[in-house]
């Protein structure tokens, strides 16, 4: 799979090392477990799974578990076409089975597949999420990241090679929002997207120090691991990059052609077409929240990048893509914020 151009290597500076990681068939597997015991997903989810978030719409309040959910579940908006919401949820909110008599969770969070420890942050305040982890997994020569947020205590360190299941923190409810009722673990499974980072941050977010180097939740786009556990279910044989076919294009960009641009490299599997021969810059397709599917190469000339396709919808494209894109009808362009993060990608342009 990562053989789709032999100048391409997948994996980069953070690779888990070959002894780490078995054979490669075994490497390509994507076994993954839960993260704690709550295994509720698989009886339907719904709230006996997913922590629920309190919302407060036009003087309503309510605690729908739907918010605990991946994707646009949050923050809704009465429209013309109805209710939108406006607000992405990167991974999953899972709610606690056991808990003190004080009522702190007790639950166990534990990695979801074999991988190595590359972040932990330690002071809550640092962060939306509170302490968290990040684990590096390896399938298929690319490397994935599992984030886990919220915790209350965290038992591993960075450099620590962990199994599939192995414990590595305790369930809480730090960071931003987060209260004993709705403690939970915050789950993801991402996507890198750049390691110069930390210079294109210093540039477009000068006004709060970047405390977490490249494993910042901006630099990591999650798919959707509750339906990926579900599609594993089916077909235990399932890839990453197939997974990702089923996904919608919402639109495209077409970014300068660059010798910094990872992720043809980082996930070669997103990269279409034979041949670069010719290519003056690269067409790339995005969900609507912004998670990277396919790189094709373009003869387009381009100075900075350029909105090249989006679908057709009578909203402002702003509350449907968390403000990457703005604008209506055929009036839509990358907003400004649209446009310093597909700098991200190509950083330094």
């Amino acid at each position: 799979m990562c053989a789709v151009l032999s100048a391409l290597i997948c994996g980069g500076a953070t690779s888990i090392a070959s002894a780490e990681t078995a054979d490669t068939t075994a490497a390509s597997i994507v076994d993954l477990a839960l993260p704690t015991d709550n295994d509720a997903l698989f009886r339907g989810g719904g709230p006996e799974f997913y922590q629920y978030i309190e919302r407060d719409y036009h003087g309503v309040k309510s605690t729908p578990w739907e918010g605990g959910q991946y994707g646009f579940v949050r923050d809704p908006m009465q429209t013309g076409a109805g209710l939108v919401y406006t607000r992405f949820h990167e991974g999953i909110d899972i709610r606690p089975l056991q808990r003190d008599e004080r009522g702190e969770p007790l639950d166990e969070v534990r990695a979801i597949a074999d991988g190595k420890v590359v972040y932990t942050n330690r002071v809550p305040s640092h962060s939306n999420y509170g302490n968290y982890i990040v684990i590096e997994h390896r399938w298929d020569s690319c490397n994935y990241y599992s984030l886990y947020g919220h915790l209350s205590t965290i038992a591993v360190q960075p450099g620590q090679v962990v199994q599939r299941r192995e414990r590595i923190a305790r369930m809480g409810y730090t960071g931003t929002g987060i209260n004993l009722s709705r403690a939970h673990v915050h789950l993801e499974l991402n996507l890198l997207l750049s390691h110069n980072f930390q210079s294109w941050y210093d540039t477009f977010h000068k006004e709060e120090p970047n405390y977490h180097g490249i494993y910042n939740g901006i630099n990591l786009k999650g798919l959707d691991i509750a339906r990926l556990y579900l599609a594993l279910r089916r077909n235990p044989s399932l890839i990453i990059p197939e997974f990702l076919a089923d996904e919608d294009t919402f639109y495209k960009v077409t970014l300068p052609r660059s010798p910094h641009f990872e992720l043809p490299k980082l996930y070669p599997w997103m990269l279409r077409g034979n041949s670069t021969r010719g290519a003056k810059s690269w067409e790339v397709s995005f969900t609507r929240s912004g998670l990277p599917l396919r790189i094709e190469p373009s003869t387009q000339r381009v100075r900075r990048p350029q909105l090249s396709y989006v679908q057709k919808s009578s909203l402002n494209y702003s509350d449907l893509t968390q403000g990457e894109l703005s604008g209506r009808g055929n009036n839509v362009r990358l907003s400004k914020d649209g446009e310093a993060f597909m700098r991200l990608l190509i950083w330094p342009d």
